[in-house]
């Protein structure tokens, strides 16, 4: 399996585990959107909280060339650890959601702007 691939079953995956995780407030669905074709990739919460609309982005992420960016985490722990943790190198993830200018503190890639 190429890493493209890889990197496409890994992220689904992990979104998809996030989204088996039941929310105890509200009354909203948690749902994964995965385009292969683009590769992009989120988990969106829609629904109801007290009398509101919900309709949220919790997980936003991308490849852009061969590298998975994160544009938005909104995790406690942080899906990249979760990356790490499947074998995704530190140099292929990019804290997209970061100013250019602070990833290379981060131990992340430190590319500075998407293609």
């Amino acid at each position: 399996m190429d890493t493209l691939e890889k990197y496409r079953k890994l992220i689904e995956q992990v979104l998809s585990d996030y989204a088996a995780v039941p929310y105890v407030n509200g009354e909203f669905l948690t749902e994964t959107i995965f385009d292969q074709k683009c590769d992009h990739y989120l988990l969106i919460n829609v629904g109801w909280h007290n009398g509101r609309r919900v309709h949220s982005c919790i997980i936003h992420l991308d490849i852009i060339e061969g590298k998975i960016w994160i544009q938005r985490d909104g995790t406690e722990s942080g899906i990249a650890l979760d990356l790490e943790e499947l074998g995704v190198p530190k140099e292929d993830i990019v804290l997209g959601f970061r100013e250019p200018e602070l990833r290379i503190y981060t131990g992340y890639a430190a590319v500075c702007e998407a293609s």
